[in-house]
């Protein structure tokens, strides 16, 4: 996936089928949720004693369902560093006989949070940093 350098596979659980026999509107939040704690976690390290993050927008394209016999991958990224706040970009696919198919896409504008002060507060510069190198493999 072009642009893209990180990707963690997603489990997807019978919990998450609908009616109809896909993943309901509802649960790709959480895989995005997933995808973007991995992520925080192996490659900007976050540290969540320091400070939290909140979620103020999200974005979701559907582009073609996701079933329960899927074998799904997240693709994340970030793409925009402001001074509280940064954009992830996702793209979820499914891959079918080794060759991965988009399903998804989405956004999140996330906030960093001073849960003590109750307020946004500036980026920490070491997540920052990581941030930036993080963008430089996403070619535009």
């Amino acid at each position: 996936m072009k642009g893209y350098h990180f990707k963690t596979q997603i489990h997807i659980r019978f919990a998450d089928i609908d009616a109809l026999g896909h993943v309901n509107n509802a649960i790709y939040l959480t895989y995005f949720e997933i995808a973007r704690s991995a992520y925080w976690a192996e490659v900007i390290e976050w540290d969540w004693k320091l400070l939290g993050i909140i979620i103020r927008k999200s974005v979701i394209d559907y582009l073609k369902p996701i079933t329960l016999s899927d074998k799904v991958y997240a693709y994340v990224r970030t793409s925009k560093i402001g001074n509280s706040s940064f954009e992830l970009e996702y793209v979820l696919v499914r891959n079918i006989n080794g060759i991965e198919e988009i399903c998804t896409t989405g956004q999140t504008l996330c906030v960093s949070f001073d849960y003590t002060l109750q307020k946004p507060t500036q980026i920490p510069s070491q997540q920052r940093i990581k941030m930036e190198n993080s963008m430089m493999y996403n070619p535009e």
